[in-house]
């Protein structure tokens, strides 16, 4: 071949090649969370991460399986607790050796261990503003960092360092509306296999002398009507619609515990609502029994009210307000806005 066509060959592939990583630069930022929550859900992965929160770190192991369909995870604390949760399809079971018991129950089979993150939809991109504020290396890997920033004050933020090649998230931020960290992951160690063994699911503590509690009730299963179906939301903050209503059976108890989940495509609240409670209050103008407590656990805001009996508690990876609006806009017989 002359070497004139060969080069005239060499500068269309050099060309080709240019357009297609233009292309790819050029792609939304939207995409790359596409990408990452793909990886986090169909890929095999085992890594080392610290959690930091509230001035506190520590080390886990998350393993990740998807074989034939079926979605096996296992997570392991590094930091002498010994506590692991190994979710194996719908089924969760808690291995907590400083109670000496293990709690199993029904989880969404796509509710993964290592957390929730920023997915994006035409609902999402009305309350988040999202966009890739920069390229960098981390762990000796190409990174796209992608931010998604809240628009209002009743949700959080997200810092997300995606890697180019996985689409793995090396590093993950969750922020307030000031920028704020309040939760961060960073892996260690991230190992992507084709096969990871069926003993990598096992526990590694001994289970002998514990209690087991059990909690079987399927997720999605309807109330009972004499539960929170007659319980609805007046007036929800912008964006949040009801996504889920189910019915619980708490270990230890034989009352069922309402379950409802209201989300904005991205962020969260459960709201439980319990049939009797046994809590003191005291009337308030009106007559009605007024009770409330508001507290913060980990990221998760809980805010908790007594209304004509029955006690309402919300909580939610949000801001405090969002958790009080959601809870005290609760009514019975109403319709839900």
């Amino acid at each position: 071949m002359p070497r004139a066509r060969i080069r005239e060959r060499i500068s269309w592939l050099a060309l080709a090649m240019f357009v297609a990583t233009a292309v790819a630069a050029e792609e939304p930022p939207t995409k790359w969370l596409e990408r990452m929550n793909q990886a986090l859900t169909t890929r095999n992965y085992d890594g080392t991460f610290s959690h930091w929160q509230g001035g506190k770190v520590e080390m886990l192991r998350i393993i990740h399986r998807v074989q034939d369909g079926a979605v096996a995870e296992r997570l392991v604390s590094l930091d002498g607790s010994g506590r692991e949760f190994i979710r194996s399809g719908q089924d969760l079971a808690c291995y907590l050796p400083d109670k000496k018991t293990v709690l199993v129950e029904r989880r969404p089979a796509d509710e993964s261990l290592l957390g929730g993150f920023p997915s994006v939809n035409s609902q999402t991109e009305a309350f988040y503003d999202i966009q890739e504020v920069a390229k960098t290396r981390l762990n000796r890997r190409d990174t796209r960092v992608i931010t998604v920033s809240p628009k209002d004050e009743f949700r959080y933020g997200y810092r997300l360092w995606i890697d180019e090649t996985t689409a793995m998230p090396l590093k993950t931020q969750l922020c307030d509306g000031h920028g704020r960290v309040i939760e961060q992951i960073v892996f260690a160690s991230l190992t992507l296999s084709s096969r990871i063994a069926d003993s990598e699911f096992k526990p590694d503590v001994s289970t002998a002398g514990f209690q087991w509690l059990r909690n079987d009730s399927p997720p999605g299963k309807e109330p009972p009507e004499n539960a929170s179906l007659v319980w609805n939301a007046l007036k929800l903050p912008p964006g949040f619609k009801m996504a889920a209503r189910s019915a619980q059976l708490m270990p230890g108890s034989t009352d069922p515990v309402s379950h409802l989940v209201f989300s904005d495509g991205l962020a969260s609240v459960s709201v439980f609502v319990e049939v009797e409670t046994k809590t003191t209050t005291q009337p308030g103008a009106d007559g009605q029994e007024v009770t409330e407590e508001s507290t913060r656990v980990g990221s998760s805001s809980v805010y908790s009210t007594v209304m004509g009996g029955r006690k309402v508690t919300a909580v939610g990876e949000v801001p405090p307000e969002t958790v009080r609006s959601i809870a005290t806009s609760f009514t019975s017989g109403g319709k839900q806005h």
